[in-house]
């Protein structure tokens, strides 16, 4: 009898049951084990099978033998940690995230062997779901419109989840003419049997553009094919807004537009910059968050709140608090609270250092994971519009004013104007800086560090470099002139092969088409 992997120790590899208690994000209570093909067999079981994959998106496994015993890989927590602490912007307060901050992994350190290992467990669950409700509406148990809903959510995490691991583990798309350089594998197939498995092991990297093209043919299909509408499922809109993200890492900048125009109108913005975060879970700006329940999140190790709140892990650096184009007024600083009494601040002060507030429940760690938001998707198009051969200058402006002057302690006075511009380049560099406030302690810092190397407007040499670790003292917060010193950590230049994460040394172990197509420099 066929058996669903719930535990793959690399991307390919370990055949055994799923639970299916297990896999239902709330419902923990034990019940048997059933096999793949039972998975699939009745309308409930298929719904349950489908939150699981939401529960492996959000939870992960890490290093456990429990399937919901994960650190919050990929989805719940640690892409904002990871795609934080590769950049300057925070600074790594312990030894939690120091091999990450310091750039000084391995292709055994965890944090990146887990992002690698608990990324394909996804994928595989979103390819064994595709596969078993297309079998479910062959047998008869649910119709097609039922099966499309859910497929359109499996291939919206499939193609999401590539494009995550992919400007990890690998360089950007600009890197070569038509991004032809070494991408990831792009795994399309459930693999449960060992002939699978056979196959799938001889499949290596896609080049860059490969990969691109094939998230985007599962993001199209996901728009056309969902009819979910609720924030912690994949929507029909949420693939859109990812659209405008993948659009704008290839720098095709109608696209982005194109895509952006589709949703339009279809949110708000919240009215405070803290809007999203006070009702993370019903507010009018949020697009697709993970869903953290207080009995299934990724716990004291992994979650939001723990991390940044709770436990003081990741600070917000000197270098973005001193950031000349974050007014010392701006909403975003306000700084009335503590990480016991969350009141209506964004951060809060312990002992000097500055803490973002984003992240409220320190009890429960029940704080939805923003993985995007419909200010993204403004600055985003207000980007593109600056960037177009023939850019349109007011547009981009009307947009980056949108999100910026929520935030402003007085709008009439302190919005920006077309004369604060002379040209397409500072109007960009006040949207790239605009992105680090706004999304700052969300994880999105890596991802513009990723796309803008060698950039024509606002160019990113490898990554910046930082304070130093657990060094975020009280007076380096002082404001009044843009950091300068002291740093600790040593920029990583572009052509260092520590730019990019090393495949993981247990997957070059066990897969020789992977060992021969190890990044460079590993």
């Amino acid at each position: 009898m066929k058996k669903i992997f719930k535990f793959l120790i690399l991307s390919l590899c370990g055949v055994y049951m799923i639970s299916c208690s297990d896999d239902t994000i709330l419902d923990l209570s034990p019940v048997d084990n059933i096999s793949l093909d039972d998975a699939f067999s009745t309308p409930s079981l298929i719904e349950s099978s489908v939150n699981g994959m939401y529960n492996a998106a959000a939870i992960g496994q890490y290093n456990s033998t429990n399937p919901n015993g994960g650190r919050g890989y990929v989805w719940g927590a640690a892409f904002v940690e990871q795609g934080d602490n590769r950049g300057e912007d925070v600074v790594n307060m312990a030894t939690f995230y120091q091999l990450t901050y310091t750039a000084t992994y391995d292709p055994t350190t965890a944090n990146n062997v887990y992002y690698w290992i608990d990324g394909y467990r996804l994928i595989n669950r979103c390819n064994l779901i595709i596969e078993g409700v297309t079998t479910a509406v062959e047998n008869g148990i649910i119709t097609q419109a039922v099966a499309n809903d859910y497929i359109g959510q499996a291939k919206f995490l499939r193609g999401i989840t590539h494009f995550e691991l992919l400007i990890h583990f690998a360089r950007p798309y600009q890197h070569t003419s038509g991004a032809s350089h070494p991408g990831i594998p792009y795994r399309e197939v459930g693999i449960d049997t060992q002939a699978e498995i056979d196959s799938e092991i001889e499949v290596g990297r896609s080049t860059v553009a490969e990969v691109y093209q094939k998230v985007l043919r599962d993001l199209d299909d996901a728009e056309s094919l969902i009819t979910n509408t609720d924030l912690v499922k994949a929507s029909k809109n949420a693939a859109i807004a990812f659209k405008t993200r993948v659009y704008l890492h290839m720098r095709d900048w109608e696209q982005v537009i194109a895509e952006g125009n589709k949703i339009i109108g279809k949110y708000t913005l919240t009215s405070t910059p803290n809007g999203p975060f006070i009702d993370s879970y019903g507010n009018t700006e949020s697009i697709f968050s993970m869903l953290q329940a207080a009995t299934q999140n990724p716990g004291v190790n992994a979650a939001l709140a723990s991390q940044y709140n709770r436990r003081q892990l990741v600070a917000i650096s000197p270098i973005a608090w001193r950031n000349p184009y974050w007014l010392a007024d701006d909403l975003r600083r306000e700084d009335n609270s503590t990480a016991v009494d969350v009141g209506t601040g964004m951060v809060f002060t312990a002992d000097g250092t500055k803490f973002t507030l984003k992240y409220k429940d320190v009890v429960n760690y029940t704080d939805a994971s923003p993985v995007i938001r419909y200010a993204e998707v403004l600055l985003n198009m207000s980007e593109a519009y600056a960037r177009m051969v023939s850019p349109d200058l007011t547009e981009s402006l009307s947009l980056l004013n949108e999100v910026r002057n929520r935030s402003l302690a007085d709008s009439a006075t302190q919005a920006y104007v077309a004369s604060d511009f002379g040209n397409p380049t500072d109007l960009v560099e006040s949207i790239i800086a605009e992105r680090r406030i706004e999304f700052l302690m969300e994880g999105r810092r890596w991802s513009d560090i990723h796309r803008l190397q060698g950039d024509d407007l606002v160019p990113v040499n490898g990554i910046p470099q930082k304070v130093s670790n657990g060094g975020a003292e009280e007076s380096l917060y002082v404001l009044g002139t843009p950091y300068d010193g002291p740093y600790g950590v040593p920029a990583v230049p572009y052509d260092d092969y520590k730019f990019v994460w090393p495949i993981p040394q247990v997957e070059v172990n066990a897969n020789p088409t992977l060992a021969a197509e190890q990044n460079p420099g590993w």
